[in-house]
């Protein structure tokens, strides 16, 4: 059988004491240097074996869990947003497609009819203003006598 034991952190539970030192104190710049340069030398070297991915993976390190958090929450109510607009302006394309089909092709059809109708209206018009021309021009030159 497995026992579970919780194990207290010795960091959490002991208080910090207070340090009236300044910021300055705190650092030593010529310690820095020596470890940096001698620290360059097997940074280059662990760096060949790390991939991108890893990179990205570590910069999760440096931003705070709070600042993550919120940045992650924003993210995805932006992504929710996005997603909900999208889907929303399909179904609006969707309503207006095909109310401009099922409206505007029966208008069209019933528009052309009317053109044609109108056009034939006016041919036989002029059909039968050329007729009566055609008759009252004869009936005058037999009344009168070409000079």
């Amino acid at each position: 059988m497995v026992q579970l034991e919780e194990v207290a952190d010795e960091e959490l539970t002991s208080s910090q004491p207070y340090n009236n030192r300044s910021d300055e104190d705190d650092w030593n710049t010529d310690d820095e240097s020596v470890v940096s340069v001698s620290s360059d030398d097997s940074s280059v070297s662990s760096l060949e074996g790390e991939t991108l991915a890893d990179r990205i993976a570590a910069l999760k390190d440096i931003i705070p869990p709070t600042y993550r958090k919120s940045l992650s929450n924003a993210s995805a109510k932006a992504s929710s947003t996005a997603k909900s607009v999208w889907s929303w302006s399909g179904n609006a394309l969707w309503v207006v497609s095909t109310s401009a089909l099922l409206l505007g092709v029966p208008w069209a059809l019933a528009f052309s009819e009317e053109q044609q109708v109108i056009a034939m209206e006016t041919e036989m018009r002029m059909q039968q203003n050329a007729q009566q021309m055609l008759t009252q021009g004869s009936g005058e030159q037999s009344a009168k006598p070409a000079l």
